[in-house]
């Protein structure tokens, strides 16, 4: 069979050819009438030719794809894999692992589309970490202000910044992803190579050295470079990256096999977690001391959890650790098929393909919108948002917010994080328990399309202030509140302000 990917020797610019419907009688015996017929059934099925029953948005449609045709794939597939050839992750791969990433994602080219959109979709190129922030710009080029102590903004020096400062050092590579840690930041490009800066240590706030390495401009995580990366985590005692095939590696917390491996807490070399071989995890979120892993499947995405149990915040029904990936199988019986996850400090979300949202985990503050404060040990589904279609979810030590479809906002939990003012006056302080809709986002009169907080344990990272939250909108612009002593609003707060519960603009655009 004729590679898709061959193009035609002679460096000449490739041909399409359409299926075409043959309007002169043909032999069927002869080898054109069967690749015609043949061509007709993948493009038709039964039905009528000229009766498309795929409406699809793809420049394979309108313009000279990259690759030589092959009449053995659908119109579908043929668009699923020139949409698949736009990325760089998928151009670069060789021809056989391309193939084998189809076998992965279910022997087909429209899931390896699906599965590579599941983490674009899942994204953020706004980060909030303890005290510094990351932005992403749609071109690559990374911005860094906030906290600096440790050279977490990667421009070289330890000097906090006020304002956003693009990584000049980074100039001419394309950054696609960012996790951001305590005094620590991992950065992801499109060709699959991890940068870290800041304190030289993969292993999180709790496990520190007592003179750790401060790299100050990014470096190449050595290690990883066998791996193409797509996305990297920070959680409070390890980190993690994904790879585009789908594999999980971690560093560091290996204690008691707590990640898949007992290797010693300062091993902070990448270890494969083992348990999802035959899986492709499409996006993973980590929170202070357990990691979630989305993973495709052809009839729908499930959610896996690995690490401490405390709290429930596995999703298993109990409070015990799992050393070993483990499916959470109560979406299955709420009949619920997650798209979206979000591991927070202490408490977990996910969002359904049908907009409903379930939480689990430690619920203090009100943080899982239950109206109680009490923990929940398998996901539950949100009742106070039944009648909101929600489109994008995120969590933070003890807050919740959740984006509707209309561009509303909702969140619960930890007033600390959140846009509310407090009545002085009133006996008891507000209720943060259940869903309500943040009316000082309302009040901008922009669309939210995500909503980025702060996620990390406040009490470990008390010296770089309150946590703060950014709004990302649908026209680029970015807002933030919440703390902003080190710089990490993007803005200078006057003196003796220390936090801010209406959103301000931060200088820089996303697109």
């Amino acid at each position: 069979m004729q590679c898709p990917m061959d193009t035609a020797a002679s460096g000449t610019s490739p041909v399409m050819q359409f299926h075409s419907n043959a309007d002169e009688s043909t032999s069927h015996s002869s080898p054109l009438a069967t690749l015609i017929e043949r061509s007709q059934r993948h493009c038709y099925g039964d039905g009528i030719p000229g009766e498309f029953p795929l409406a699809a948005t793809c420049t394979f449609f309108s313009k000279p794809a990259n690759f030589a045709p092959n009449f053995a794939l659908s119109l579908p597939e043929l668009a699923a894999f020139d949409t698949c050839q736009k990325r760089t992750m998928f151009k670069l791969m060789k021809q056989e692992d391309q193939e084998c990433l189809k076998q992965r994602c279910g022997g087909s080219w429209k899931h390896v589309l699906k599965y590579i959109l599941v983490r674009e979709k899942n994204g953020s190129r706004v980060i909030a970490g303890p005290g510094h922030s990351i932005v992403i710009t749609s071109n690559g080029d990374v911005y860094s202000f906030g906290a600096n102590c440790s050279g977490q903004l990667g421009l070289g020096d330890s000097e906090d910044r006020f304002r956003p400062c693009i990584i000049r050092s980074l100039q001419g590579i394309r950054i696609t992803q960012a996790a951001v840690g305590s005094r620590w930041t991992m950065l992801v490009s499109d060709t699959g190579s991890v940068y870290a800066f800041g304190k030289d240590n993969f292993r999180g706030a709790e496990l520190v050295d007592d003179a750790p390495i401060q790299i100050t401009t990014p470096k190449v995580v050595e290690s990883l470079k066998g791996v193409f990366v797509v996305q990297a985590a920070i959680g409070g005692y390890f980190s993690a990256v994904l790879s585009r095939e789908g594999r999980v590696y971690t560093f560091s917390w290996g204690k008691a096999e707590r990640l898949g491996h007992s290797s010693d807490p300062s091993d902070v070399e990448p270890r494969l977690l083992s348990g999802l071989e035959d899986v492709p995890v499409a996006y993973i979120s980590a929170g202070n001391c357990y990691l979630l892993m989305l993973a495709y499947q052809p009839n729908g995405m499930s959610v896996y959890s690995v690490g401490c149990g405390l709290g429930g915040k596995l999703g298993h029904g109990c409070k015990t650790n799992k050393g070993m990936p483990k499916l959470i199988e109560q979406f299955q019986s709420l009949s619920f098929k997650p798209i979206s996850i979000a591991a927070g400090t202490w408490h977990a979300a996910a969002l359904g393909a049908d907009g409903r949202v379930c939480t689990w985990g430690w619920g203090h503050t009100g943080c899982l919108g239950h109206g109680d404060e009490e923990y929940k040990a398998v996901p539950t589904v949100v009742e106070g948002l039944r009648n909101v279609k929600a489109v994008h979810l995120s969590t933070g030590e003890y807050t919740t917010f959740v984006v509707a479809e209309n561009g509303d906002v909702y969140s619960f939990g930890s007033g600390e994080s959140l846009l509310f003012q407090e009545d002085d006056e009133a006996e008891e302080g507000p209720d943060f328990s259940t869903p309500s809709i943040v009316s000082s986002l309302k009040a901008l009169n922009k669309k939210v399309v995500q909503i980025s907080p702060t996620n990390a344990s406040y009490w470990l990272n008390s010296e770089m202030g309150h946590p703060h939250t950014f709004a990302v909108m649908d026209s680029g612009d970015l807002c933030a509140f919440g703390g902003g002593i080190r710089g990490q609003l993007g803005v200078k707060l006057l003196e003796g302000v220390e936090k801010v519960s209406v959103p301000m603009h931060v200088p820089i655009g996303l697109n």
